[in-house]
């Protein structure tokens, strides 16, 4: 997951970045730094990050190039 498909997929969402860390159970400036750029989470704690997005019904693609869209949450 690219830091462009979790912000893309947090906002498909309608969630904040509060929101995603609290269901991932990761601190929210984790977020704020890998959707900025900034920083770049532990290889854990990014698939939590994904793990969560997921569990909200987003779905990452991956045809031309990395995307997402919105399915069922689970």
């Amino acid at each position: 997951m690219t830091p462009e498909q979790c912000r893309a997929a947090r906002i498909l969402a309608g969630i904040s970045q509060a929101d995603l860390a609290g269901i991932a159970v990761v601190p929210a400036t984790l977020i704020t730094d890998y959707e900025t750029g900034v920083g770049m989470p532990e290889p854990r704690d990014l698939e939590e990050i994904q793990s969560a997005l997921e569990w909200v019904g987003v779905e990452f693609t991956n045809g031309d190039g990395p995307g997402v869209r919105l399915g069922r949450p689970r």
